[in-house]
């Protein structure tokens, strides 16, 4: 395994060959604009400490790391602690992105946003933001998606955004990216396009990912301070990847660290029935960027599937493409049911509901953790919580 990982990627945007800028002519302007002025914020202290001071004090930072006792009697082996994302404001992670991405609309002087959104928090954090800085919003959902993220999508109308029913294709999240896209190339000089996850043209995967470092951050002292040393495994879930290099990036050099990643295995590795692009994936561009995507032999992006709206992508972000080809990072799955029942265990075990998403984080961590010594330690990201998913959770664990 090789240690030479930059901790940028390069003036391309580029992590190995991974990355990059793959948008229309249209958007290059606007994506250099922003990559410069992204270099200029990120080392303006006034710029730090406001992000810094509005995460603390609006966003609800820094969230605690739990121990989940009960769930680690009931396992046996490692003690796992949960970095608790889902006590932030509007309820997971994406918030810091959101907050952070904000700021620097308003520093490029851009008064109008707009997102795309899967699970419905981005653009809830996004329609927050927007409120509370007096900005414009339009979020794009796949109506897939409004119609099982129902109350996500009431929030953002609560909020004063204004959500924008996507129907091609699969009307999932690639197809929400898409219209965002669409909207961007033909407004770029009044907005800014706050991008959802570690994924896209350079600079979002740098910025998404710098926005949530602090997640690692705080961990990292939280364990040390509970455990006196560092943890065993980190686990986090995978969908883009913004909650889970947020957890993984401040411990890359921390080689005795073993991170796991866990994407979508919806109803199992059979073409179109799932969202785990290392399990059959390949190489190619998507939506501004290089990375592994499911697509056909044709080059088509497949169809994909996730009981989990947030996991349900077709690529996954180029800095996870590029830890796994360094080998640092481990990447699996877990299916639709495991999922489940994760969020039924974690429910009933320690009174936490996790949204579906991070239930496959939960899923994985039910699976390893029995194997392993007691004197291990676990983090696992909970990066959200379930209030979002109940009614669907219910129809399937419960028929309700």
């Amino acid at each position: 395994m090789s240690s030479q990982r930059p901790s940028v990627p390069d003036a391309t945007g580029h992590f190995g060959q991974f990355g990059g800028m793959f948008v229309p002519e249209t958007l290059m302007a606007p994506l250099l604009e922003l990559a410069e002025e992204y270099e200029r914020a990120r080392v303006d202290p006034e710029f730090q400490r406001e992000f810094e001071d509005l995460l603390a004090n609006y966003c609800g930072r820094p969230t605690p790391l739990y121990f989940a006792e009960r769930w680690s009697e009931k396992m046996g082996g490692a003690k796992v602690y949960l970095k608790r994302e889902d006590l932030l404001h509007t309820g997971a992670h994406k918030i810091n992105n959101a907050l952070g991405q904000a700021l620097m609309a308003r520093r490029l002087g851009k008064k109008r946003i707009i997102a795309e959104t899967g699970a419905g928090q981005h653009g809830v954090a996004t329609a927050t933001v927007c409120a509370r800085f007096g900005l414009d919003c339009t979020v794009y959902m796949g109506q897939v998606d409004m119609d099982r993220q129902a109350s996500n999508v009431k929030r953002m109308h609560l909020l004063g955004a204004k959500v924008v029913p996507v129907t091609a294709g699969q009307a999932t999240l690639k197809e929400a990216v898409s219209e965002a896209l669409r909207d961007w190339t033909a407004t770029v000089e009044t907005t800014h396009y706050i991008l959802g996850s570690a994924l896209g043209s350079h600079p979002f995967p740098m910025m998404v990912r710098d926005f949530h470092r602090v997640i690692g951050v705080e961990a990292r002292g939280q364990i040390l301070a509970a455990e006196g040393r560092l943890p065993n495994l980190l686990v986090a879930c995978v969908g883009g990847g913004s909650n889970a290099i947020g957890l993984f990036h401040p411990f890359l050099e921390d080689e005795e660290v073993r991170m796991v990643g866990v994407e979508a295995g919806g109803e199992g590795i059979v073409p179109e029935r799932h969202a785990a692009r290392f399990q059959g994936g390949k190489l190619g561009v998507l939506q501004g960027t290089k990375t592994w995507l499911l697509a056909n032999e044709d080059g088509q992006i497949e169809l994909t599937h996730s009981v989990s709206a947030g996991l349900d992508y077709a690529a996954i972000g180029p800095e996870h493409a590029y830890l796994k080809e360094l080998g640092r990072v481990e990447y699996t799955y877990a299916t639709d049911d495991e999922a489940l029942a994760g969020f039924k265990e974690l429910s009933e075990t320690e009174g936490l509901i996790p949204a579906l998403e991070s239930s496959h984080a939960i899923a994985y961590v039910s699976k390893v953790a029995p194997n392993l010594p007691a004197r291990d330690v676990i983090i696992a990201n909970l990066s959200g919580r379930g209030d979002k998913d109940v009614d669907q959770a219910c129809r399937f664990l419960l028929g309700e």
